[in-house]
Parts: structure tokens; sequence; C-alpha cells
């Protein structure tokens, strides 16, 4: 292993560690809980969500169970390995030791990688398999090795068991070179093994999304009509600056070295597909972080660049410490450095010194203490604990049924209600619409219902409702969601149910 390699490896062990240290700090964010819950119900698709996570998630539980270090162990150790990925299409790229350094460190310090390795989401998977997917493009085109397409299928297949997302990349890429000497890869079989390999990786979800109806069509849609038709194309574009702040000092040098720079041409194709998914996605409306994918590439492009323009030793270090200037003030913006009350102060006086909210606007569209990723990992702890608060005043826990309206809620009592022996919680939301039972061994007689307001029709059906608890906390994007213990039902709950679960399903 040669000398630089050791200093990328131990700043690939320093993101992980990073990003480990970050644990506790909040508490795991909804979509984490609900990603990791797709353990216990392994299957081929999901309603709003492609598979791949489901069975990561079940490999997770039966070796580490429920605890919040096993859910994000694995975005940590991709995290890491993302930054050797990075040095390494720097190393393509014709980089040598201070562009892969340089490249690892930009990577490191950027928001999309200290947010994006915090979290165990789809996300991260996905920043991994276009990472992968440049970085097979760029050792194909140095070499014109033909094994590089069958590892581009693969790569393609898994990145579709993940998100969708990548199918656009995927498709710029086929679109693209047409237009360069490399048109010749459909002339050779390796192309057409990648592509059967993709096919074979994704045919399960295909038949899974044919036999229900294509839920990831209407999820798509629904995505379409309700939330990215009010994208503003203007904060889409400031947003591609944000995303690797500090980083940008290198992201755009490397677009236009790619772009424009001789040295360059044989590159210039991925350069392009950069560019058209900026494009695409500003036409598409896409939400600022589907565009994250690119920004490995661009900064180790950029890399690349400033080693070729900073000779001196002494001006090569002083780049890599402006960027780490630049990023320490920032840090709370992109992670959970300290506690949710800290944090909340933090935005406070940002506000009062510069009037910035710097992301804490909601998606509907109001300012709150803290951005919507902080506030969605406040709470949980306090929710379970009140659940289990109730539960225990149930005489007969074979009779009981805890209920929760959204998808964070179920999830939250199904991962952390573990280590208080609670039973999962059903839901009608998202994929747990197919997960909740049909019918009951014995009739209900106490219901755990957890929503922010008491429904009508729960009302109108028990005769004795009591408030166990709510969350407390007004940092936390669940503040005032409560637990009712709902017990002496008026009339049949069983059947109160079958008539709601076929509502539910046949909307």
């Amino acid at each position: 292993m040669k000398k630089e390699h050791y200093t990328i490896l131990a700043l690939s062990l320093l993101n992980i560690v990073i990003h480990l240290i970050l644990i506790n700090r909040l508490e795991c964010h909804r979509d984490e809980l609900f990603y990791y819950a797709l353990g216990n119900h392994v299957s081929f698709g999901y309603a709003t969500t492609q598979p791949l996570i489901g069975f990561i998630s079940y490999g997770l539980i039966q070796i580490f169970g429920y605890s919040s270090f096993a859910i994000r162990l694995i975005p940590a150790l991709i995290g890491g390995a993302l930054v050797w990925f990075v040095a390494d299409i720097s190393r393509e790229l014709g980089g040598k030791t201070y562009a892969q350094i340089l490249a690892a460190v930009a990577f490191i310090i950027t928001p999309i990688s200290l947010r994006t390795f915090m979290l165990y989401q789809p996300v991260y998977l996905d920043v991994l398999c276009w990472t992968l997917t440049f970085l097979l493009l760029t050792k194909y085109i140095r070499s014109d090795d033909p094994r590089y397409l069958f590892f581009l299928g693969i790569t393609a297949g898994l990145g579709l068991m993940n998100k969708l997302l990548i199918a656009l990349l995927f498709m710029l890429i086929l679109i693209t070179i047409l237009f360069t000497r490399h048109r010749n890869v459909y002339s050779k079989k390796q192309f057409y093994s990648g592509l059967l390999i993709c096919t074979i990786i994704l045919l399960p979800n295909l038949i899974w999304q044919f036999m229900n109806h294509f839920p990831s069509v209407d999820h798509m849609n629904a995505l379409k009509r309700e939330h990215l038709v009010h994208v503003d194309r203007v904060g889409f574009l400031v947003e591609q600056f944000l995303m690797p702040f500090a980083g940008t000092l290198v992201t755009i040098p490397g677009l236009l070295y790619v772009l424009i720079n001789k040295k360059m041409k044989a590159y210039r194709l991925v350069g392009v597909i950069c560019l058209l998914v900026i494009v695409s996605l500003f036409l598409l409306r896409g939400k600022h972080y589907y565009a994250q994918g690119i920004y490995p590439f661009l900064i180790a492009a950029g890399a690349v660049i400033w080693e070729n323009f900073l000779k001196k030793a002494w001006s090569r270090w002083a780049l890599i410490i402006w960027l780490l200037i630049i990023t320490l003030p920032v840090l709370p913006v992109a992670i959970p450095i300290c506690k949710a009350d800290k944090l909340a102060t933090y935005y406070s006086g940002l506000e009062e010194k510069t009037g910035i909210t710097a992301g804490r606007e909601f998606e509907d569209g109001t300012i709150h203490s803290l951005p919507q990723d902080f506030a969605d990992m406040i709470g949980w702890e306090a929710l379970t604990r009140i659940t289990n608060k109730a539960y225990q005043l149930i005489p007969d826990k074979n009779r009981c049924l805890i209920y929760a309206e959204n998808y964070g809620q179920a999830s939250a009592i199904s991962i952390l209600g573990n280590k208080y022996g609670l039973p999962e919680a059903v839901s009608f939301h998202d994929s747990y619409l197919y997960w909740a039972p049909d019918t009951f061994d014995s009739e209900i007689t106490d219901f755990i219902y957890i929503n922010d307001e008491l429904g009508a029709d729960v009302e109108d059906l028990f005769e004795a409702i009591k408030p166990i608890g709510r969350i407390t906390d007004p940092n936390a994007r669940e503040y005032g969601t409560t637990v009712y213990l709902c017990q002496k039902p008026v009339r049949s709950f069983n059947r109160f149910w079958k008539d709601r679960v076929n509502e539910e399903r046949n909307r």
C-alpha cells in the first residue's frame, strides 16, 4: 500500500468516527425508525420505498438487535468507504497524493457527507451507488476494459432496488454516450451481460409491483402532485451551492475542469452527465438533495485542478485549512453536534445576528426552532415510555391493540418498544397498511391510541378514554402528540376494525 493510501484510510476511519460520535446527540429520525422497522417485514416491495434497505435492516436486527448503534452503524461505515472512493476517482482522473487528500477532506466536511451518513435512510445507499457508477464509468473511460460494463450493471440493479432516482443517471449515461467514441458499448457482450444482471436483480421488485398494482407509480404521482409542484426552482439552484458549502470551492472548479480543460477531454462525457442531472432535476422540480450523487465526482475532479494549480506546499495546506475554517461555524446546520436545546439556541442566535432561518422551514412552509430533520429526531423515547405506561395499565394484554396515526409513531413503538416488551404498533400509514391485521383472535377491549388529537370515531367507540401523556418538548415535530388509553368499547371493536381496514385498503 502506498503512503497516500494510508492517509486516505486514516481519513476514511475519521469520517466513520465522526458519525459514530454523533449517535446519541439526538434520537433516531422518524424515517430511520421506519426503515429499520422494514426489517420486521422483509418484502420485495413497499408502498413508498424500494426493498433493499428492508433486507439490510433484517440482517442488522438479527446481528445487533434494536439499538441506536445498530441503526447508525452501516451509514457511518459507508461514509468511510465513500472517502476512499472519492479519492480513488481523483486518482483515476490523474490526481496524485495532494489531490486525493484534498478530495477526501473536502468530501468529509460537506453537509452532504455530514448529514447523509448520519442517517439510516436509502439516501446514503443512493449516494454510494451514484459514486460507484461514476468511479466505474471513469475506470471504463480510462481503460476501455469491458468488465466495468458488467460491474455497472450490478451497480444499476442494486441502485434501483434502493431508490428509483438512479434511473435518471443511467438514462442520461446511455443517451449521452451515443455522442462519444464510447458508443460502441452497445456492441459489447459485457454491456448486455450487465443489462441482464441488472434485470435479474430488479425482477423480484418488478413482479411485486405488478402484483400490487404498481404502488411506486402512485407514490411518485402523489409526490409530484403534493410536494414537487411546490419546489422553488431558484431555491433548487441555490441549494446546489449550499449542499457542498465550503466544498463548492472544489465542486465548481471540478465541473469546469472536466467540461473545458483539454486534459480532461476523455472525461468530458462525465461532466456533461453531471450538468444534465442538474438541468433535468431543475426542469422536473426535483428536490435539491436529489442531485447530491454527482458531488463526490465533482469534488474528486476539483481536487485535481487545485493540485495542478497550487504548487507550493504552504498554499496547498492553506486551502485545506481554509475549507475547515469555513465549515466549523456552520457545523450545527449540517449535523447535531449538541443536544436539542443548545441547537435551538444556536439557530435563534443565528437568526438574530443575520436574519437567516437556516433551513428551519418545514414542508408546510412554517418556521420552527430546529430544521425538520432535527425536529424529527426528538420525542420518540418519551412517546415509547408513555405508551409503555399505558400498556402496563391493561390487565389482559392479549386483548390489547396499539395504534399510531403515522409511520413515525408506529415505528418508534415497534423498534424502541422492544426494550419494554411492547407489541408492534399498527397503523394505516405508508407500508403499515399492508401489515395491518384483518382480524384478531380475541375481541379487542383495550385500545392504545396515538395521535395529536382524539378522533371522533374513536371517541364514539369507547366509554372510557384517558390521556396518559403527551410529547412536551416544543423542539419536537411530534410536539403535542398524545397517548390515549381507550377502554370499555360500546360495540364490537373487531367489527369496527374490519370496516376501517376495508375502507383504507379500498381508497
